[in-house]
């Protein structure tokens, strides 16, 4: 896709249940660049187990857009609106769709989402490996392998598990997804 406009912001979309690959396919064609994160499940019926994908987060999905194709996005079948706060849709900072790409490319088969309204705790910076770079917040501790990485601008946790030797801890004045 090329860009008109070099204004190009990520946004979180509301869409009607159920639509989140319909619209993303629907976004592909008409060039919008868009990402739904999928998770892979295994399902099973009483004759059979199928493996499905899923949208990570039911209800949203994610598209970059200038401020010329802003208002265009919602004029799609099974867009709703875009998440908003204070009044004004929030945008989503590149790192973060990148970390989230990440993390669904890379630990699938570990993901777990939750909405649970989660206190701020110490901010982290993964040193190595595949989520190198990437920012989060430790909510939770279990036998020092687990963290929660928080992405506020949309109010949900993605957890995945990672060694506490695999992270460094940011300096307090430091703040994580703001």
């Amino acid at each position: 896709m090329e860009h008109i406009n070099s204004d190009y912001n990520w946004y979180a979309l509301y869409t009607r249940s159920r639509y989140e690959k319909k619209l993303h396919q629907d976004l592909f064609n008409s060039g919008v660049e868009s990402y739904l994160p999928l998770k892979v499940e295994r399902r099973k019926w009483s004759d059979r187990i199928k493996v499905v994908e899923e949208p990570l987060l039911r209800g949203y999905l994610f598209v970059k857009v200038s401020n010329r194709e802003y208002f265009g996005v919602l004029n799609n079948i099974g867009a709703v609106s875009y998440v908003t706060f204070g009044g004004r849709a929030a945008t989503i900072p590149e790192n973060q769709i990148e970390g989230l790409r990440k993390i669904v490319d890379n630990f699938n088969d570990k993901l777990n989402v939750t909405r649970e309204k989660i206190t701020k705790g110490t901010q982290v910076r993964v040193k190595n490996g595949l989520l190198k770079d990437v920012l989060g917040e430790i909510v939770e501790i279990r036998g020092k392998t687990r963290i929660v990485l928080r992405f506020q601008s949309l109010g949900y946790c993605l957890h995945t598990e990672i060694s506490m030797k695999e992270v460094e801890i940011l300096d307090s004045s430091v703040v994580v997804d703001k």
